[in-house]
């Protein structure tokens, strides 16, 4: 409990301390933002910034920090350093950095700011890598809540928590007809929410959803924490696990596998998506460390609170702590989720769990199909005023969703999660740019450490993960990733930082 309790403190101090240093580092001025300049009533419009937080909050908090915070409690507390100091030192210097220079560079795409900072060259991958990574993201979160509705209306129904749903049937449907039907349901919200005025929809339902959202993490937390109190489901502290405690700890080592599997409690590229959106919505500059650096550390507490709450109500009772349970259930998936909430809020308080668990993914497919529309139309140079160039763009890009829908999503997750991840280190390396180049060549660190970390991280995911293929042996993959991420840390010295230097 103490560990839990620690990490939310820290958490909240990192956004009033180091969230201050970040953003008198980047400078925020009186500027005209790009809403105030031109207007376009469709994705340039004015919002205040309590609901600009909300909505980027909801943009974020997909099923990352749910799902991927359950997974990763697999491998014990240990989860909650990277959740914690990945949150205030990496994933929100990413989120504010993504959505300032968005700001300063009229509302443009995580691409374009990249190719400006990077060059040509990264600007072409990042075009093409960005699209493909927001529509596996539309898909992940458009399957896992029509799991998660289903399992609500089969099981909640038979009483059957967790059964598997195959023989509970509603109006004659199974949970695995339900799904696909919920699946359709969900796609035809996406396309309204990908066309229309981001004011009318969007702008419009997030602030019910964000209270859904809250409920359900003061809920799911509070509980956890009396469940320890009274002794029925103990949680573990930092120091009682510090090791791996995953079950299959000879083939599921922490590095790297935890820190690609926590991908939006900690750090998420899909972030870099997103934030241009509210970029293009804010009235001043001076919003945006409430906004970008204060939504992430929000998700950061959200991850934080599910990965407690994990550990705590699967813990193996009548010995040592364990995260089997954690670890047969399949960690972070729609079972998991309606177990925990059910057990630890009961019918009532389950709805407005799973309603807050359910809005966190609806509410970020679809402003990833939104963002893939916004990429493709900054790519191509489309005015997205009218709204035969926004069908054009929108169609294509929601049957390619709907198509892999069909593929296994445990397949679609793990590509997520490391296509994720290296979004986010090439951002925070574009971040690292600008600062040395336009701020000061020193202030460019807060970007570069956690791009180098990041890199490391990736490269050593990429070289060792079954879904790519390589799967090279364990100490050769980790002296890939730490080569390669050196040598990129030597590349922004030698051409970033020195030459800053010298003209300082």
């Amino acid at each position: 409990m103490y560990s839990f309790l620690g990490g939310l403190v820290i958490l909240i101090l990192g956004y009033l301390i180091y969230g201050g240093i970040v953003n008198a580092i980047f400078a925020p001025d009186d500027r005209k933002t790009p809403c105030v300049q031109h207007p376009d009533g469709v994705d340039y419009v004015p919002i205040t910034p309590g609901r600009a937080f909300l909505i980027q909050l909801l943009n974020i908090a997909g099923l990352g920090p749910i799902f991927g915070a359950l997974t990763g409690a697999i491998w014990g507390p240990q989860v909650y350093l990277w959740i914690v100091f990945g949150t205030i030192l990496a994933g929100a210097v990413h989120d504010y950095l993504v959505g300032m220079l968005s700001i300063r560079n009229d509302g443009a795409s995580v691409s374009e700011i990249t190719g400006k900072y990077l060059g040509g060259f990264m600007l072409q991958v990042m075009r093409l890598f960005s699209v493909v990574l927001l529509v596996m993201v539309g898909v992940v979160f458009m399957v896992g809540p029509a799991g998660l509705l289903a399992l609500m209306i089969t099981q909640g129904t038979s009483g059957a928590v967790g059964a598997g749903g195959a023989a509970a049937t509603v109006m004659g449907y199974t949970t695995a007809e339900w799904t696909k039907i919920l699946t359709v349901i969900i796609l035809v919200y996406y396309f309204l929410a990908t066309l229309l005025p981001i004011d009318k929809v969007i702008g419009k339902i997030y602030p019910v959803f964000g209270l859904c959202l809250i409920f359900m993490a003061i809920g799911i937390g509070g509980m956890t924490v009396y469940n320890h109190v009274q002794g029925t489901k103990p949680m573990i502290e930092l120091w009682e696990g510090l090791y791996n405690m995953h079950p299959k700890a000879d083939t599921m080592p922490i590095w790297p596998l935890m820190f690609i599997t926590v991908a939006c409690g900690a750090i998420s590229g899909f972030h870099a998506t997103q934030s241009p959106m509210m970029a293009r919505c804010l009235t001043s500059e001076r919003q945006g460390r409430f906004v970008f650096y204060g939504a992430m550390v929000a998700e950061g507490i959200i991850a934080l609170i599910w990965a407690s709450a994990g550990i705590a109500f699967y813990n193996a009772t009548g010995g040592g702590f364990s995260t089997a349970g954690l670890l047969a259930v399949g960690g972070g998936n729609s079972t998991s989720v309606y177990q925990i909430s059910v057990g630890l809020l009961g019918p009532i308080g389950s709805i407005l769990a799973l309603l807050g668990v359910v809005a966190c993914p609806i509410t970020s497919g679809d402003t990833a199909f939104r963002s893939a529309r916004l990429t493709l139309a900054d790519w191509f140079k489309i005015d997205q005023k009218g709204f035969a160039p926004r069908l054009a763009l929108a169609l294509p890009l929601l049957a390619a969703g709907y198509a892999i829908s069909f593929l296994d999503y445990g397949i679609v997750w793990r590509y997520f999660s490391w296509s994720n991840q290296t979004l986010a280190m090439i951002a925070l390396w574009a971040g690292a740019v600008y600062l040395s180049r336009n701020v000061g060549p020193a202030k460019g660190f807060i970007a570069a450490i956690p791009a180098t970390f990041m890199s490391a991280v990736s490269v050593t995911y990429f070289c060792i993960a079954p879904e790519c293929y390589l799967m090279l042996e364990r100490n050769l993959a980790y002296g890939i990733g730490i080569a390669v991420a050196v040598l990129f840390a030597i590349i922004y010295l030698v051409r970033v930082y020195i030459p800053a230097t010298k003209k300082a």
